[in-house]
């Protein structure tokens, strides 16, 4: 089927990641899901984003395009809340990817040199109430690069929770992660 990398968020490669991935592979999708954290896990996303910072966001990014760099371009990334960040820059300038699934967060198109590539359709996934994605300004980066995509979606779930889609912490939302997945299936086999 299609051929997909997964980056994890702030907590690290928690198990509600890997059973993401683990889900998808039972659906038929190869899928590589890189630890960008180099096997840290953290309790809080405090943590784990303090530890991103102190290691260097731009170097959490260089292992994601270093991951990527051991596949053929034409995969699917799919990235959790930090995750996007090599999702993004990946889906957005490596030629070739077949798209990008941008879950709890959103960089802004000109953050990875300027236009949102034509070929490459883009979903992203966010609660509308969630501080991080809707109080910080994701939401809004996500309603421009879809306005300008030639296939572009956002899908906002009522809620406050980030993380939502991670069933291994406590903000997991059942009914809306299993909304995501059902789309992002739908997502994976159109793109194939």
């Amino acid at each position: 089927m299609t051929e997909v990398l997964v980056f994890h968020h702030g907590h690290g490669l928690t198990a509600g990641v890997r059973e993401f991935a683990e889900r998808l592979r039972r659906a038929g999708h190869t899928v590589h899901a890189p630890d960008l954290y180099e096997g840290q896990l953290f309790d809080t996303l405090e943590e784990g984003i303090a530890y991103a910072g102190s290691t260097g966001f731009g170097t959490i990014t260089a292992r994601g395009i270093a991951a990527a760099e051991q596949l053929p371009p034409e995969v699917v990334h799919v990235g959790f809340s930090l995750g996007v960040l090599p999702a993004q820059k990946l889906a957005q300038t490596r030629p070739g990817a077949k798209g990008a699934l941008l879950l709890e967060s959103c960089v802004p198109v000109a953050e990875f040199g300027g236009a949102w590539p034509r070929d490459v359709p883009v979903q992203v996934h966010g609660m509308d109430a969630d501080p991080y994605f809707a109080g910080e300004g994701d939401v809004d980066a996500a309603r421009a690069l879809v306005a300008t995509a030639a296939d572009g979606e956002l899908f906002l779930y009522s809620g406050d929770r980030h993380l939502f889609t991670d069933s291994s912490l406590p903000s997991y939302d059942e009914g809306a992660a299993e909304q995501v997945f059902r789309r992002v299936l739908g997502f994976l086999d159109r793109v194939k």
